[in-house]
């Protein structure tokens, strides 16, 4: 017994230093309060997105939760005000699936809010499908939306001075690619709706957000409008909710040992949100609350900026 014993706290004593020290990660440290500023969350109504709109519903912000299910948003809209003890936390209809639903967006919030400190595109999914314009959903909820999005709210961004835009993206972007062809043939970035196809899109997608944030940068310098893509670390959230059955069960054990609950994993979120002095570091790559080095494909200007060009082409921007 005393063997077995012996054993188990070992293996709990390195599971405990592993979690902590590998995946638990960093935390915000800024405090800074955001009262009489104003920020939208997309996808605010569940995971590191609801977690993200709790802090900054704390610090006093106005928070807009961009979401496409209203009544799980209205819940979290409750929820956030209950805890935060912040009124000014609302919800607008988004659906990052279809460019038409962007635009309305966009449309009606310019018409109701004055001001706009802060665009957090949050949002993301991983699994088959297309979107209302026929584009791979991964690609087009990931990527496109939000492109079109940020491009139709950036003067009012511009407008409010010091404003920021932060990208949530992935480590799996080290294991994507951007094939032009494969999506002016197919209007995706795989040419499949198999589950490794979906595993593909989701790669290559956040890519194109890490890629995105370098050209946004680029197209923002000396505006006083600042953006950063980050890996918000392994969580365990309803993200693969868009799962086969036994993918889930066959991922659920694992999510529930090592993954980041939604708070820990909204921290990099807020350090980049949050975080004074980081000005300098505009386009850059964030994990575990520190900038970090990108892959020669991550940082390619020439492919981000042609990634900009069919991104405006593809949305109706140009």
């Amino acid at each position: 017994m005393s063997v077995f014993l012996t054993s188990l706290a070992i293996v709990v004593a390195v599971y405990v230093l592993i979690y902590y020290n590998v995946f638990k990660g960093s935390r915000c440290t800024s405090n800074v309060r955001f009262k009489g500023k104003t920020a939208i969350v997309t996808g605010g109504n569940t995971g590191i997105g609801k977690a993200t709109a709790m802090e900054l519903a704390r610090r006093g912000a106005r928070v807009v939760l961009a979401c496409r299910n209203k009544q799980r948003a209205e819940a979290a809209v409750f929820d956030i005000r209950r805890e935060s003890g912040n009124n000014e936390v609302v919800y607008m209809h988004l659906d990052l699936a279809s460019l038409k639903s962007v635009r309305s967006f966009a449309d009606t919030f310019l018409k109701t809010e004055p001001r706009l400190d802060l665009l957090i595109n949050n949002a993301g999914m991983m699994g088959p499908g297309r979107t209302e314009d026929g584009f791979g959903m991964a690609f087009g909820v990931n990527h496109l939306g939000h492109f079109l999005l940020t491009c139709l709210l950036l003067e009012r961004l511009k407008q409010a001075g010091r404003s920021r835009v932060v990208n949530v993206a992935a480590l799996l972007h080290r294991l994507g690619t951007i094939d032009f062809a494969t999506l002016s043939t197919h209007c995706d970035l795989v040419t499949g709706q198999s589950g490794w196809h979906s595993f593909r899109a989701y790669c290559h997608s956040k890519l194109c957000n890490v890629l995105f944030t370098r050209e946004l940068a680029n197209q923002l310098e000396g505006t006083g409008v600042t953006c950063y893509s980050l890996h918000p670390g392994v969580i365990n959230t309803e993200f693969c909710r868009h799962m086969a059955l036994w993918q889930r069960l066959l991922f659920l054990p694992f999510a529930k040992l090592f993954f980041l609950d939604a708070e820990a994993g909204a921290q990099t979120t807020l350090h980049c949100a949050l975080q004074e002095g980081i000005e300098p570091l505009s386009g850059r790559y964030f994990s575990s609350c520190a900038v970090q080095e990108l892959s020669a494909k991550a940082r390619d200007d020439a492919v981000a900026r042609k990634l900009w060009e069919v991104s405006e082409r593809l949305s109706g921007l140009s």
